[in-house]
């Protein structure tokens, strides 16, 4: 959205990410990114960290998006992330009746720092009814784009995922399978 301040921080969560229900049924996960750049000072040929900015966070799950409840269920405290979100601002009262203002990252995209870790993806399920995309669209069209490389320059590897490049796929890629069993064509999930 237009007029919104974005921006990515690096940094390190300092607790284990905490997910709640709120009235409205609605799912949140609150955390906090510790961030700090370290400089190397010539004069004493050592590193030294700067100060660092504590970044209270927050992220929302949506319809067909889970991210608060992917972030409980993947991170924990100390885990090197890179968050992706837009600014904001809000204010509350405090139960002695004082007034605060508190500026937090809303989180849209996170995902771990593999500069010091490795980590496993394992893409997520998602049901739709009978012959449907997650758009409505029905799974067979007769139109629009329906691949790229032509059918008789590909390779099928053990679970019949085509490859463009004649290349074999591996049989643990998660990326392999299609989304959803019965539609092996859909639109990509953003």
């Amino acid at each position: 959205m237009a007029g919104e301040t974005m921006i990515t921080v690096i940094g390190n969560l300092t607790r284990d990410p905490e997910l709640r229900t709120i009235a409205s049924g609605a799912t949140v996960v609150n955390f906090t990114i510790a961030s700090s750049t370290r400089t190397f000072n010539r004069d004493t040929n050592q590193w030294e960290d700067s100060d660092t900015l504590f970044l209270n966070c927050s992220a929302w799950d949506r319809a067909r998006h889970p991210v608060a409840s992917n972030i409980a269920n993947s991170l924990s405290k100390g885990t090197r992330v890179i968050a992706h979100g837009n600014l904001t601002q809000r204010s509350y009262q405090a139960q002695d009746g004082t007034q605060h203002t508190v500026v937090e990252l809303r989180v849209s995209e996170i995902g771990v720092s593999l500069d010091h870790a490795t980590c496993m993806v394992k893409r997520q399920q998602f049901s739709t009814p009978d012959n449907q995309t997650p758009y409505g669209m029905p799974a067979q069209s007769s139109g629009g784009y329906q691949g790229g490389a032509s059918q008789a320059n590909t390779t099928a590897n053990s679970s019949g995922v085509t490859d463009p490049f004649n290349q074999p796929t591996p049989d643990d890629d998660p990326w392999a399978t299609p989304s959803n069993p019965t539609s092996a064509e859909q639109e990509p999930e953003f």
